[in-house]
């Protein structure tokens, strides 16, 4: 496995990487929390460039202001609430991490800031081969399913009659794997490899996105995931059938992230 840095890597301008930890020094939540917002704070105050820090974090659900009670684990697992926008997800090891805090012209485009990243991690998955897409009402990167008619029936019932999507009170965590969100590629359904979930205060931007690269997915199955019922996730390993790892990924992440958010034209949001 290639090493990893720790610590900034060296760039004369524009935006600034800055490695955290990954690996055995993987980064306890709340102190990335901490770091964002002091990173935040310098940069209203244009003390430093545009920053994207960039981790692995231990284990650990986390939980955007628009999470439902009954999105959350069944078994009281502990969930980290925090600031940005979104639902329930999970991070932990074999997930990059990237928390981009730039600022932004007022007024915010917001939407435009998620597609910039969305747009970022396209271009990595495209990197591995993975054509990785946008679903429309659904932030983050996708790998789109089969088509229905080719999915295999759910449960022993035809997918005309998937419960998921005819009952309200259908509780995937409590009807088996068959429809745990880490098998959607089993069932030749839409799975997420990245998720994005932001924050922007006074103009700058916080929080990011998530990319599986080779985590154990079924840490999903204790949640629903961003709130998505009838799709489930996926990783770069799991997509490829081979390991692929953060060391081999992280330059491809900096290359496109690069490439996208310094020659972006940022425009403030029409009024």
């Amino acid at each position: 496995m290639t090493a990893i840095s720790r610590g900034e890597t060296p760039e004369p301008e524009g935006l600034r990487f800055v490695h955290l930890g990954f690996g055995a020094d993987a980064v306890e939540y709340e102190s990335a929390w901490q770091e964002q917002r002091r990173v935040h704070a310098a940069r209203f105050a244009d003390e430093v460039p545009d920053t994207c820090l960039l981790l692995e974090h231990q284990a650990v659900y986390t939980a955007g202001r628009r999470t439902s009670d009954d999105e959350r684990p069944l078994d009281g697992t502990p969930v980290v609430d925090v600031d940005r926008g979104g639902k329930i997800t999970w991070h932990g090891p074999g997930q990059l991490v990237g928390y981009p805090i730039q600022k932004l012209p007022r007024p915010v485009d917001v939407v435009a800031h998620v597609r910039r990243l969305e747009e970022a991690l396209i271009r990595v998955c495209a990197a591995f081969g993975i054509e990785g897409t946008r679903v429309e009402g659904r932030s983050g990167v996708w790998v789109l399913g089969d088509p229905l008619e080719r999915r295999p029936a759910l449960g022993g019932l035809q997918l005309d009659f998937d419960p998921r999507t005819a009952d309200e009170l259908f509780d995937p965590r409590l009807n088996g794997p068959e429809y745990a969100p880490s098998n959607a590629g089993q069932r030749g359904e839409d799975r997420k490899l990245a998720a994005i979930g932001i924050r922007v205060a006074k103009g700058v931007t916080m929080h990011g996105f998530a990319l599986n690269v080779n985590p154990d997915t079924t840490s999903f199955d204790k949640i629903v995931p961003c709130g998505i019922r009838d799709a489930g996730v996926a990783s770069l390993s799991g997509e490829l059938g081979r390991e692929v790892t953060i060391a081999e990924v992280l330059p491809v992440v900096e290359k496109h992230l690069r490439d996208v958010l310094e020659h972006a034209e940022l425009l403030p949001r029409a009024v």
